[in-house]
């Protein structure tokens, strides 16, 4: 008798169970998916590199005794008043609208505590986040909803939005169910009605349009606030150059694990590049300019952890931004609410439809009962002790290669550990001194 076990059923890898029911779900709906929430793709990311502690060849800092600095300073090239922080991470731009406004006061008061600014997003500035944000960015974006000179002129610095992570030449999307009486007043919308951003400013059509507007910008603030130039990440060479050519005191460059925002899937899995991809071309064009650390970069998209924070900053940036991981940290996607991620046919940890409004943790709502839920207070102080945690977790690294100033990382302080990050990052694959690409090899 044969007693061979039977073969197991294959499943495809090219039409997974995922896959199918996408096909069944368009096939019913005639409707792209649309969510938040980023690239869930496995892409390579800071997680494939590694440090170089010091030993012999490098003296490490003790840390009980000697200091390592974290302050920077944004906007140093042509505005007045730069902004002047204490540690090197910042809250990225999300909306109110998007968001509630406890929540927007909870970032507001968390990056105070910490030092650091936050950023209005689409739709314009609530006073709870003025309010409660000792410095705060301005985003000027492709919609203009909110814009007025006015919040301008109260912002400490300006954004110009060109692109985003998530969705690099496309227009993000709020829900009708999210735009209540005061999100439809704050952008000049019907209530109720679903709204699309723009994917690109009305008023250009390429980077000599981009000057003329930065200049209209500092004439509005009498030179004196900062202009950041925020780009997805996409041709990070060609757009931080151009970026800096149009006049840009900072560049953020976010790249494809960013996205709070919801727009089409098919967008944020398969447009853009992974953040680690971006930050060397972008770094190579402001050295090419003549101008690395004197026009500042921010890194967003897909920062979780101190190390992040190093790896970003040895690879030649000024500053990261978070977005997802201070929502997360505000209470969002909380397990204690599980049970009411369950009723919405989801869960906890893969919970991407904040632009449905049904947020438990109240941060992305705008129902008044779940609002309810999110004390700003204790939120902002959540973040404060999250920021704290990236900060010191940065510091001790960059200790440990010998560094008095998180700006002091470098390249050199990094080995690889998978061919596609070496190329990437182009930092040694560990254990060689070579990456693919290398020039003379």
């Amino acid at each position: 008798m044969d007693k061979t076990p039977p073969t197991m059923p294959r499943q495809s890898w090219t039409f997974s169970n995922e896959v199918n029911a996408e096909i069944r779900r368009a096939a019913a709906t005639g409707i792209y998916d649309i969510r938040g929430g980023g690239a869930k793709r496995r892409v390579p990311h800071f997680d494939d590199l590694l440090f170089l502690g010091a030993s012999v060849s490098r003296y490490p800092l003790e840390g009980y005794r000697e200091t390592c600095g974290t302050k920077v300073t944004l906007g140093t090239r042509f505005a007045k008043k730069p902004i002047e922080l204490d540690i090197p991470i910042t809250i990225a731009g999300m909306s109110f609208g998007s968001l509630s406004g406890p929540a927007k006061e909870a970032l507001g008061r968390g990056a105070t505590l910490a030092g650091t600014s936050t950023t209005t997003g689409d739709g314009g500035m609530t006073e709870e986040e003025r309010g409660h944000s000792e410095k705060l960015v301005y985003q000027y974006l492709p919609s203009r909803y909110g814009m007025n000179p006015d919040d301008l002129r109260r912002a400490d610095a300006i954004e110009v939005v060109v692109g985003q992570g998530a969705k690099p030449g496309g227009g993000g999307m709020l829900l009708g169910q999210k735009i209540t009486e005061r999100v439809a007043g704050m952008r000049d919308l019907p209530v109720g009605i679903d709204q699309r951003s723009a994917c690109r400013h009305p008023d250009w059509t390429g980077p000599d349009d981009l000057e003329i507007k930065i200049l209209e910008l500092r004439e509005i603030t009498g030179w004196e606030k900062p202009i950041y130039v925020k780009v997805g990440g996409s041709r990070p060479y060609y757009d931080t150059a151009l970026a800096v050519k149009a006049g840009a005191d900072v560049v953020v460059l976010d790249g494809m694990q960013g996205g709070t925002a919801a727009t089409q899937d098919v967008f944020i899995e398969h447009v853009g590049q992974p953040t680690l991809a971006c930050i060397r071309p972008a770094v190579q064009a402001l050295q090419d300019l003549g101008m690395h650390r004197e026009v500042q970069l921010i890194v967003s998209g897909g920062i979780r952890t101190g190390a992040d924070v190093a790896k970003a900053l040895a690879l030649g940036a000024d500053a990261v931004s978070i977005g997802t991981a201070a929502l997360i940290a505000l209470g969002d996607n909380d397990p204690k609410y599980e049970a009411e991620y369950n009723a919405m046919n989801t869960t906890a940890g893969a919970y991407d439809d904040w632009h449905e409004g049904r947020d438990p943790a109240g941060i992305t709502t705008q129902d008044p009962d779940l609002m309810a839920r999110l004390d700003p207070v204790e939120g902002g102080r959540r973040l404060r002790n999250y920021l704290s945690v990236l900060t010191l977790e940065c510091q001790t690294l960059a200790r440990a290669c010998g560094h008095n100033h998180v700006h002091n990382l470098e390249p050199e302080d990094l080995c690889a550990l998978t061919m596609e990050a070496a190329a990437m990052a182009q930092v040694p694959l560990a254990g060689t001194n070579w990456y693919p690409g290398k020039p003379g090899f």
